[in-house]
């Protein structure tokens, strides 16, 4: 049986079997098979997930055949997508109704149905993850019994479902609330770091999409925002990235010389403090327009591993400026920036903004860079502040320490003991993170 590999090619397993279901009825027969012969089943999708979330030694479906546009209700702007269906082919599936889903992170690769159970999300104060985009689901539990549910149908599922881990079921459909097709108007600016802290609760308040790449080694911020306008309402003289600048900005520069550059500096890591801050000076500072899903993912070919946590919104300057003092006393060297964005709370159990609205802090290491000192020390940090990490990200957190950080954990794992009394869908990260 062939080795699975995610996307960052660190985290591998060798499925007992493979299967490729082009059905829901295929899926709960996989399921119902796996219950009665005490085996598991995992399903994948692109395997972006960073952490081994995804892992198994039992059948691991795949459900690229699940996919497409199932149904869509123009009125109610709610569209239905086969849980397989990955992000970037949602808008081609929207475009003919004048419809985009309301934000999106900034990776498209991801499917719809992994992107929602590990807590994706964008940034903006105004706009939750995408999780909070769903209005209904379909998965077959760990019976077998394929459960729809909603606010009004199954509601005690849907409360904790939309950010499920893989643990409850597989998502076999997804019910999205879109927005009329809008554009992104877009100005990224390279700017000094204390300038950006000392503005940030106002520029989070006040546009519609902010975030900000600190250059660890250097005081320069690279900052992107990004402002709402109907379809054909651009500013005068704002248009869509020419050919050319796409390619110089976002694949020679921004992928295949970063990329050459990470290779570099992993052998000779002395050469990162003038590079980063090289390049914090000469990168960004365009301005430019286009369809909203062309602005907010952004081409990633450059292989790394991510750690991500949701902070209070408040603490990101001293957490920021504990970062850079613990990356300077350990003498490390760190090549990626270190990504700040914010989301609005929402009332999912296990959503890393469940209950309060939050920054999120993401550090990344090169895939050929040694990545836990940094990993570890950071930790410590985010922990200090009630840190959540995000699911799909490299975090070292055990099920005692998220007992304190979810009031709704409990709730959580009573559906579980449900939809999966056998536990069909645990793996070796379930088994660590879940009571």
């Amino acid at each position: 049986m062939s080795q699975w590999r995610n996307w960052a090619g660190d985290q591998r397993c060798t499925p007992s079997r493979i299967e490729r279901p082009a059905t829901v009825a295929e899926v709960a027969i996989q399921v119902e098979h796996a219950a009665a012969a005490g085996s598991t089943v995992k399903a994948v999708g692109a395997g972006h997930s960073f952490t081994d979330i995804a892992l198994t030694g039992g059948v691991q479906l795949r459900l690229d055949g699940l996919s497409g546009l199932m149904s869509l209700d123009r009125e109610a702007k709610q569209a239905t997508i086969a849980g397989g269906t990955r992000l970037f082919e949602v808008p081609a599936l929207l475009a003919p109704y004048g419809l985009a889903m309301e934000n999106l992170g900034d990776i498209d690769h991801q499917s719809i149905s992994g992107a929602i159970s590990t807590g994706t999300h964008g940034t903006g104060l105004k706009f939750g993850g995408l999780a909070t985009q769903v209005r209904a689901l379909t998965l077959v539990t760990g019976t077998g019994e394929v459960v729809r549910c909603s606010s009004t149908e199954n509601p005690e599922i849907f409360a904790v479902a939309r950010v499920g881990l893989g643990a409850l079921g597989i998502i076999t459909s997804v019910t999205l609330q879109c927005v009329d097709s809008f554009m992104v108007h877009a100005v990224e600016r390279a700017e000094p770091l204390p300038a950006v802290l000392e503005s940030l609760d106002d520029r989070n308040a006040t546009l519609d999409h902010f975030e900000f790449y600190w250059f660890p080694h250097s005081q320069m911020a690279l900052t992107k925002s990004n402002t709402r306008h109907t379809l054909g309402g651009l500013p005068a003289g704002v248009s869509p990235l020419s050919a050319r600048a796409h390619l110089v900005d976002d694949v020679l520069v921004s992928n295949t010389l970063f990329s050459a550059l990470c290779k570099v500096t992993s052998k000779i890591p002395s050469a990162i403090p003038p590079i980063n801050q090289l390049a914090s000076s000469l990168t960004g500072n365009r301005e430019f327009g286009d369809l909203s899903h062309k602005v907010f993912a952004t081409t990633r070919t450059v292989r790394f591993r991510e750690m991500e946590y949701a902070v209070p919104l408040a603490s990101i300057p001293k957490i920021l400026a504990e970062l850079d003092a613990m990356i300077e006393s350990r003498g490390l060297r760190v090549s990626f920036p270190v990504e700040v964005r914010s989301a609005a709370a929402d009332d999912i159990a296990l959503s890393t903004a469940s209950g309060q609205e939050r920054g999120y802090i993401a550090i990344h290491q090169h895939i050929n860079t040694a990545p836990f000192e940094y990993f570890r020390a950071a930790e410590e940090i985010f922990r200090a502040y009630s840190g959540r990490p995000h699911w799909g990200k490299w975090h070292f957190l055990q099920s005692k320490d998220f007992e304190g950080l979810y009031p709704d954990l409990e709730k959580f794992c009573k559906v579980r003991d449900v939809l999966d009394p056998k536990r069909v869908f645990s793996n070796a990260y379930l088994g660590r993170v879940l009571p």
